[in-house]
C-alpha cells in the first residue's frame, strides 16, 4: 500500500492554510465523487490517485493544479442540414471551453444526425459541476461550410443546463443550441477529398489545420485538432497542397501532400519548437477616438488563407490573441500576441463586441487592414498603429445574436449625429453580398435609423448579416456596425 499526504480544506475561499488539515491518502485505492485524482495517471496501474469506474478526474474551477473526481458530463444534440432539416451522418463535433480549448475528443454523427461529445468539466470542490461553466460547439461535415464561419457565430452553451441522468450515471446538456445545422457548400467546392492526420506536441488540442494552395482565390478547406491532435479537413480540391497548423506555442512543420482522388489518412504534422518563448511575436498600438471613456479592445489574428475579404473576417486560431484566450478585452493602446508560429496573418483589431470598430475613414491614416509576415521565432512590430472608433450601435435584427425575420426585414441602427448619409449591405452565409442601398439618407428627430430590405428574395432557413456605414458630406466613412453583429435568418 503506498500513501502521501495531501492537503484537505473546507471551502475553496480559504486563502491560506488555515482550515485546512494534513490527510494521509491511499492512492493505490480509487476516489470516489469529491475525492482527488491524477488527470495523468492510468487506472489501470493504480500508480497515483485516480477515480472509481465511471467517474472522470477534472479540474476545480478556478484553482491550478487540484483535480476532482466526478460524473461524467456529456452535450448531446443533432447535426442537421440546415435549410431541409435532415440528419447529416459522420459530421464531426468538437467543444470549446471559453477560452476556445478542445474539451475532448471529436464526437461522430451517427445516421440520424445524433452525437454524445464527452466533455472536460471544471468542478466545484465536491466534484459537482461549476454553474457558471460555458462552452461552445465546433461541427464540419463534407459539403458543408463549418460551424461557425463566415458570418455565423457559436452561441454559449451553459453547464447550469446539465441534467442528471440516473440512469446513464452522467451529467447531459440538451437543449436547441446543442442542435447545429450545417449549411451546403457551393456546387463548385464540394467533393475534393478528405485529409485526416495528426498534431505533433505536448499540448496540440485546438489548432487550425488548412489545406493551403489548392482554393485558387476562395478561402483555404481547413479543420481544428482536437485534445488528442486529431484533425480531419473535408473537401480538399486536388493539387499540389501544404497542410500547415496554426495555435499558439506550437510551430509545426508543413506537410505537402498531392491530392488527386484518393481520401489521404495519418499526415502527421510534427511539432518543431513547443513555448511562447521559442516562437515568434506580433505586437503594434491602437489608438481609440470618438469613442466612450473607459473602451478597451482585442486584437486577433487570422491566417490570411482562411480570411474573407469581403467580409473582412476569419477564424481565429487558439490563443493567437491579446489578451489572453477567456479574458475580457482590455487593450488601450500597446499590444502583444506571443507564441505565434511562422506564416502571414491579417491583424484584425476591434473585431470582437466590444462596441467598437476599426475606423472606416480612408481619408486618414492607421485606417487600413494589417498583413503582418512572422519567420520561425520572430517577433514582428505591425507597421501602422489601429484607430479604433465607436461602432453605430445596431438595434434590430442581431443585436446581440441571431434573430429570426421574415424575407422582407427592416434594418434598424443607432443614428449618428455627424453623417450625411448611409450604406446598408446585405450579406449571405458565404460572405457573397446581396444587396446594398448606397444612398440611405440621413435621418432628423430620431435616435436611430430604418431601413427596409428591397434586394432580391432571402433562402428561407438561410443567416445573412446587414452593416451599416456612416458617410461624411465627401463620402468618407466615418463609423460602421460590428462585425459581429446584425446577423439574422429568414423564417
Amino acid at each position: 500500500m503506498r500513501k502521501i499526504l495531501v492537503l484537505t480544506c473546507g471551502s475553496m475561499l480559504t486563502f491560506g492554510l488555515a482550515g485546512c488539515q494534513q490527510k494521509e491518502l491511499d492512492v493505490t485505492e480509487p476516489s470516489d465523487k469529491g475525492g482527488p485524482c491524477d488527470p495523468l495517471v492510468d487506472p489501470a496501474t493504480a500508480d497515483g490517485p485516480h477515480c472509481i469506474e465511471g467517474l472522470v478526474c477534472d479540474p476545480v474551477a478556478g484553482v491550478s493544479d487540484t483535480w476532482v473526481c466526478g460524473e461524467p458530463l456529456q452535450i448531446h444534440g443533432l447535426v442537421i442540414d440546415l435549410q431541409t432539416g435532415e440528419p447529416l451522418e459522420g459530421a464531426l463535433v468538437n467543444g470549446q471551453d471559453r477560452t476556445g480549448a478542445p474539451l475532448g475528443e471529436i464526437a461522430v454523427t451517427d445516421v440520424m444526425g445524433h452525437y454524445e461529445l464527452q466533455v472536460s468539466a471544471p468542478r466545484q470542490p465536491d466534484g459537482e459541476l461549476a454553474s457558471d461553466i460555458n462552452y461552445t460547439l465546433q461541427a464540419f461535415a463534407r459539403d458543408y461550410l463549418p460551424f461557425p464561419s463566415g458570418i455565423r457565430v457559436a452561441l454559449p452553451i451553459h453547464a447550469a443546463e446539465a441534467v442528471y441522468d440516473a440512469e446513464l450515471k452522467i451529467s447531459v446538456i440538451e437543449s436547441p443550441l446543442t442542435t447545429v445545422g450545417l449549411v451546403m457548400l457551393p456546387e463548385e467546392l464540394r467533393g475534393g477529398v478528405t485529409v485526416t492526420g495528426i498534431v505533433g506536441g505536448i499540448d496540440p488540442g485546438g489548432t487550425l489545420v488548412v489545406a493551403e494552395g489548392v482554393s485558387g482565390d476562395r478561402v483555404a478547406q481547413y479543420g481544428v485538432s482536437d485534445r488528442t491532435g486529431a484533425y480531419t479537413i473535408f473537401n480538399v480540391q486536388p493539387g499540389a497542397a501544404t497542410i500547415r497548423g496554426y495555435r499558439r506555442g506550437l510551430e509545426l512543420a508543413a506537410g505537402t501532400a498531392q491530392v488527386a482522388a484518393e481520401d489521404l489518412a495519418e499526415l502527421a504534422l510534427e511539432a518543431v519548437a513547443e513555448g511562447e518563448e521559442n516562437l515568434g511575436a506580433v505586437s503594434g498600438t491602437v489608438q481609440i477616438v470618438n469613442a466612450p471613456g473607459g473602451s478597451v479592445t482585442s486584437v486577433v489574428l487570422v491566417p490570411v488563407s482562411v480570411f474573407n475579404a469581403t467580409l473582412e473576417r476569419g477564424p481565429v486560431p487558439f490563443g493567437l490573441r491579446s489578451p489572453d484566450p477567456g479574458l475580457e478585452p482590455d487593450v488601450t493602446g500597446t499590444f502583444r500576441i506571443p507564441g505565434v508560429p511562422a506564416g502571414t496573418y491579417k491583424v484584425l483589431a476591434a473585431f470582437e463586441n466590444d462596441r467598437l470598430v476599426r475606423d472606416p475613414d480612408t481619408s486618414i491614416g492607421g485606417t487600413e487592414l494589417q498583413e503582418v509576415t512572422v519567420a520561425a521565432g520572430e517577433a514582428v512590430t505591425v507597421d501602422a498603429g489601429f484607430k479604433i472608433t465607436e461602432a453605430l450601435a445596431v438595434v434590430a435584427p442581431g443585436a446581440e445574436e441571431p434573430t429570426a425575420t421574415s424575407a422582407t426585414p427592416t434594418f434598424e441602427f443607432a443614428d449618428d449625429s455627424s453623417e450625411k448619409s448611409y450604406i446598408v449591405r446585405v450579406f449571405d452565409v458565404f460572405g457573397e453580398l446581396v444587396w446594398e442601398n448606397a444612398m440611405v439618407p440621413s435621418v432628423s428627430g430620431s435616435k436611430t435609423v430604418l431601413v427596409p430590405y428591397e434586394g432580391p428574395a432571402l433562402t428561407s432557413g438561410l443567416y445573412y448579416q446587414f452593416r451599416a456605414i456612416s458617410l461624411d458630406g465627401k463620402g468618407v466613412p466615418l463609423s460602421a456596425t460590428e462585425d459581429l453583429r446584425g446577423v439574422f435568418v429568414v423564417e
